[in-house]
């Protein structure tokens, strides 16, 4: 049930990992090269499409972690698993107090009812979300190798 458990984890967290890497270096990427309005559209339509999805993902990968740390307390491996779940809180105070109040600003514009500084608004979601990206990654990179 253990190895069950650490598989699934792993793959969760890996998998929210390939997403939040796309986002910000393939998906924002191109977003931003669309002429016109059509980058900020594609924003604001992302921010409500994730916006619903990864704060479930976030807090899934967050508590399979958690449990996978109290099954593992006593044993080899445990300090990386309870590293990777406080990596994992840190994302998530990040996305609460950092990226979700910008994202839940940016979903709702338009070209009409944009303010004028949103570019700058995004570029401060970017900056947040590079270093967001680095924490799960570094959260990711210890369950591997609790694994091990």
């Amino acid at each position: 049930m253990l190895n069950a458990l650490e598989i699934v984890t792993t793959v969760l967290v890996g998998l929210m990992v390939g997403v939040e890497l796309s986002v910000a270096f393939v998906l924002n990427r191109i977003l931003d090269a669309l002429p016109e309005d059509s980058g900020q559209l594609g924003r604001a339509h992302g921010g409500r499409m994730l916006g619903a999805l990864m704060p479930v993902w976030y807090i899934a990968s967050l508590a399979l972690t958690a449990v996978w740390a109290v099954a593992v307390w006593r044993h080899d491996g445990a300090g990386l698993v309870v590293t990777a779940g406080a990596l994992l809180v840190l994302s998530v105070l990040m996305s609460v107090l950092l990226l979700v109040p910008i994202n839940n600003r940016g979903r709702t514009w338009t070209p009409e009812n944009r303010p004028a500084d949103w570019k700058e608004q995004m570029k401060r979601w970017d900056r947040y979300h590079y270093v967001r990206v680095a924490v799960i990654v570094a959260a990711f990179t210890l369950l591997v190798a609790a694994l091990a």
